[in-house]
């Protein structure tokens, strides 16, 4: 039996020599096919072209003018104060002139509280067709132009309090006043 043993001991040694240097089949190695050679030297891919600029909105001559303090109508009267034919000639004419045409030029005659609405009513056009007089003596368009009596329903001041009339005169010199809006595109 000890012949037995020694040679099951060879042989599994043997055995077991064989498998420690003998290497293990390693997997065939994945070929890949090899790119054509006008992608290996192709140059980066063109940048898209720029964005145009944004084009600018025109430019609008829009404008209101509103005459305050001393440019403001006379009591009662629809005669331009000095005051109010300087305001016109820089700030209406002025931008009328920047205009590269003009849509409309909007006037708005108003009065104070005091007095009939009728008689209100009367007295904002005649401050309204004042004003466009005016402008048309200095060279503005009278097609473009239209004038609108407000009478004494959009006051700008309010004077609750004041009992003396001079002093309510006083007061609501602020609504005696007129509003010129002008409508164009610009140069």
């Amino acid at each position: 039996m000890s012949k037995l043993k020694l040679a099951a001991a060879s042989t599994f040694l043997w055995l077991l020599a064989s498998c420690a240097t003998a290497p293990e089949p390693q997997p065939a190695p994945l070929s890949l096919p090899a790119p054509p050679p006008a992608q290996r030297e192709a140059a980066p891919p063109p940048r898209p072209a720029p964005a145009p600029a944004p084009v600018a909105a025109p430019k609008r001559c829009d404008a209101a003018v509103t005459f305050q303090n001393e440019e403001v109508f006379a009591f009662m009267k629809s005669e331009l104060a000095q005051a109010a034919k300087a305001r016109l000639d820089r700030d209406v004419l002025a931008k009328l002139a920047g205009c590269a045409s003009v849509e409309a030029v909007v006037i708005e005659g108003h009065t104070d509280r005091m007095g009939s609405h009728r008689y209100n009513q009367k007295l904002s056009e005649r401050r309204a067709e004042s004003v466009k007089a005016y402008l048309v003596g200095k060279g503005a368009d009278p097609d473009r132009i239209e004038t609108l009596g407000m009478g004494k329903t959009v006051p700008a001041k309010y004077c609750p309090d004041i009992r003396k009339r001079a002093e309510l005169i006083a007061c609501l010199a602020p609504n005696r006043r007129a509003i010129v809006s002008i409508k164009g595109p610009g140069r």
